[in-house]
């Protein structure tokens, strides 16, 4: 079908979605094998518990026996030592071959000892009292729900992108040449044709809605619960769905050139990128493999020179049990692949993980104004009518003029027209002028709408009763347009490129959290500073040319500051690249940006909050993770080793396996608390 074939050309490059190939221990491992092992190994593993003497000792009872009892430990134990510890026992061999010790190397070893000295004990070789079957089970079961979480998190992502190309329709509706239907596979819709999406469907490409209006769900890319009105000229996005009325679509991209590939390409590349944080973790992972086997070395050395054999064996195999790094290896891979996730779901994505780290550390968030702050398009601001006219009357006049043109102010003010509910009257013989204006014929008599230049082309002033108002707009950078019945001015309207009333909500909302909000624009003093006292913003560059962008940034950076640049990712490139966090805004046709680090999948600044919550959340996990993974070993292998002996303090191996055990627990569970951050941009800006 058609979103199955989707899904396998936008995967395409990227791997099987279930089988993550993030670290290497996990090369050539699915989520499924490691979740099957450890459901077979759990169950064996509780039979294993039940019957050992060491468990039982521990709250000072005696295990059920029967006939041949006392080897169900080895024999149980053997299996899952081989099959459940295969993974590990592998995964150890690779890093001894690529000289690179580490966490597998680590677990191979704690349950190959656990492993040889139980059967010697078993077998009454050596006069040990070291029945360790069920700390190997404990131990391999525990290691095996850890991999199996983990892969789990760094697969989700993966597979939150292919239920994105799930979304796409398996067909389309294509409109003929004769305005009827044909149903059509959607994989065989090409740019240029029109297709109808009815009320409740998705809609199968990237578009423009070129008849009617429907209110879209555009959650999925944007994050945004809220529904948005999209009208004749609107850009729209495969995947979109036309909640109540039907629309026609002219479509303009398909298949991997649509803004959902984009997305996709874009996460799965983030999943790739390198973080300084998990760099941390794998330096810290390789130094406590060499902390964890030097440890052991001494801790026999000294107590075999204490003539203590069977306690040097048994305090070894605890200090390896004990220092197995596995809870340290899931603190910051899981922190990562959750927050990637969180971050895809929420609208936000992440094309360089250092940025998202580097986020919680911003000082400023530098926004372009056009497209970013404002909504980058005109709309009519005020209208004024001259002595005896009648503003709605006025407005309905310039609309007939204008109906006709594809110019964004003329499309403006008939936007207005409509939203006012006024009858426009007919006009005849429209006309356009470039520079100076159109023109049309209402109920018999010419009118004609434009600027400045058409004033001049008939040598006409302005009324005069209109000269304060327009004297006003132009003070605050506005557009004045002038209507012109029989060569007299009866009215003018003012237009200017409105703020979007999310943009007051993000830069409240940013300095609530003690960051300072910039904005940089190409346009007049005027105008930029209009817009600044609109929003509440700190400070203001304008009349900036977009190569001198990157300029301002550095000016910024030199002061001290860590700049996040928030822009729409053309003119914005270079300022995007310098920045600390680039931030592109507005992908949801132009998703392949490559100088931004973090993608907004909508136009919501509010977004720009989440953002900074996500980093903010996903820090504090990760050095929670990592103070009580590293805190635990520096604690415990001490002990296991017997270092307060002296005192009659002695850590055993099986308490020993219960501490790992929570460890892995612990530190698991404190990162899938990530999941509860909602980052919808209206809740995350508002404090909800």
């Amino acid at each position: 079908m058609a979103s199955h074939d989707m899904t396998a050309q936008l995967h395409a490059g990227h791997g099987d979605p279930h089988a993550v190939h993030t670290h290497g221990e996990h090369m050539g491992h699915s989520v499924a094998m490691f979740r099957d092992r450890f459901w077979l190994t759990l169950g064996l593993s509780l039979v294993v518990v039940i019957f050992s003497p060491m468990f039982w000792h521990l709250f000072g009872a005696m295990p059920p026996t029967f006939r041949g009892s006392e080897w169900i430990g080895p024999v149980l134990g053997t299996a899952i030592f081989f099959y459940g510890g295969m993974p590990f026992l592998k995964g150890g061999v690779g890093e001894l071959k690529a000289r690179q010790p580490g966490m597998m190397l680590l677990i191979g070893m704690a349950i190959t000892v656990a492993f040889a000295a139980s059967w010697a004990t078993s077998l009454r070789i050596g006069g040990f009292d070291l029945d360790f079957w069920w700390e190997l089970a404990l131990l391999v079961t525990i290691m095996l729900l850890g991999h199996w979480l983990e892969m789990r998190a760094l697969g989700a992502s993966q597979g939150a992108l292919a239920a994105l190309a799930a979304l796409l329709p398996d067909e389309a509706e294509r409109v003929a040449e004769d305005g009827g239907t044909e149903t059509v596979p959607a994989a065989d819709l090409a740019p240029g044709d029109l297709v109808l999406v009815r009320a409740g469907g998705r809609l199968p490409a990237d578009g423009r809605i070129e008849e009617g209006t429907a209110e879209l769900d555009e959650s999925m890319i944007t994050g945004e619960s809220k529904t948005v009105t999209r009208g004749p000229g609107s850009a729209v996005v495969a995947g979109t769905v036309a909640t109540d009325t039907s629309v026609r679509v002219r479509v303009e991209a398909v298949g991997e050139s649509t803004a959902l590939a984009g997305i996709q390409r874009m996460v799965a590349d983030a999943q790739a990128s390198s973080s300084r944080a998990q760099a941390l973790a794998d330096r810290a992972a390789a130094f406590l493999f060499y902390f964890a086997t030097g440890a052991g070395v001494l801790t026999f050395v000294a107590w075999t020179l204490l003539g203590d054999l069977p306690t040097a064996v048994t305090a070894t195999v605890t200090v390896l049990v004990i220092a197995c790094p596995h809870a340290l290896g899931l603190a910051i891979p899981l922190v990562i692949a959750i927050s990637t996730e969180r971050a895809a779901k929420g609208g936000v994505l992440v094309k360089d993980r250092l940025s998202l780290e580097r986020m919680r550390t911003v000082g400023v968030v530098l926004f372009d104004k056009t497209g970013t702050l404002t909504k980058g398009a005109p709309e009519l601001f005020d209208v004024a009518a001259a002595r005896g006219g009648d503003e709605q009357d006025l407005l309905a006049l310039a609309a007939a003029v204008e109906l006709e043109s594809e110019h964004p102010v003329a499309r403006a003010i008939v936007r207005a027209a409509a939203g006012r509910g006024l009858t426009v009257p007919r006009a005849t013989g429209f006309q356009s002028s470039a520079g100076r204006g159109v023109a049309a014929t209402v109920d018999g008599t010419l009118v004609q709408v434009g600027g400045p230049a058409l004033l001049a082309e008939f040598g006409i002033d302005t009324p005069s009763e209109l000269s304060r108002a327009v004297d006003g707009w132009k003070a605050r950078g506005a557009s004045v347009l002038h209507v012109i019945r029989d060569a007299q001015v009866v009215g003018v309207l003012a237009l200017e490129d409105s703020v979007r009333e999310e943009s007051r909500t993000a830069v409240k909302a940013l300095q609530q959290r003690g960051i300072r909000v910039a904005m940089i624009t190409g346009d007049a003093q005027q105008v930029a500073d209009a817009v600044a006292t609109d929003l509440g913003i700190d400070e203001v560059f304008a009349q900036v040319l977009p190569q001198d962008k990157d300029r301002r940034v550095a000016d910024l950076q030199r002061r001290g500051l860590k700049v996040a640049m928030v822009g729409d990712g053309v003119n914005d490139a270079p300022a995007l690249a310098r920045a600390d966090v680039g931030i592109a805004i507005g992908a949801g046709t132009d998703v392949a940006i490559e100088s931004a680090g973090v993608v907004l999948a909508g136009n919501d600044p509010r977004s720009v909050v989440s953002v900074v919550e996500l980093s903010r959340a996903s820090y504090r996990k990760m050095w929670q993770n990592l103070v009580w993974a590293t805190g635990y070993n520096v604690i415990t292998v001490p002990l296991a080793a017997g270092v307060l002996a002296f005192a009659g303090v002695r850590l055993s191996p099986a308490a020993g396996a219960i501490l790992m055990s929570l460890s892995t627990i612990v530190v698991a569970l404190n990162a899938q608390l990530l999941r509860r951050l909602d980052l919808d941009p209206r809740k995350v800006a508002e404090g909800h």
